[in-house]
């Protein structure tokens, strides 16, 4: 955690950055992005994977857990979908 004097000049350094090189901060920004879409289809393959062995596991609660993750990671996605594609 930054002290405020810290967080102030980090502040400073990023406003600074934005204003003389935007094409940086917006190529650091989608990199950003697609890191963030690729972490969340990776989360949604590894859950529709673990759900029939949670069913067999775990029974219907279980599936059905698994089932409002991938819901949620859907939601997630469609939420996200312009700003990492």
């Amino acid at each position: 955690m930054l002290s405020k004097e810290d967080q102030r000049r980090f502040d400073q350094i990023i406003r600074h950055l934005r204003e003389s090189d935007p094409n940086f901060v917006a190529r650091l920004s989608r990199r950003a992005q697609a890191r963030r879409g690729r972490i969340l289809i990776l989360l949604a393959i590894a859950l529709w994977a673990s759900l029939p062995a949670a069913a067999v596991i775990g029974g219907p609660p279980a599936a059905a857990v698994c089932g409002v993750l991938i819901a949620a990671n859907a939601m997630f996605m469609w939420r996200f979908r312009r700003r990492w594609s």
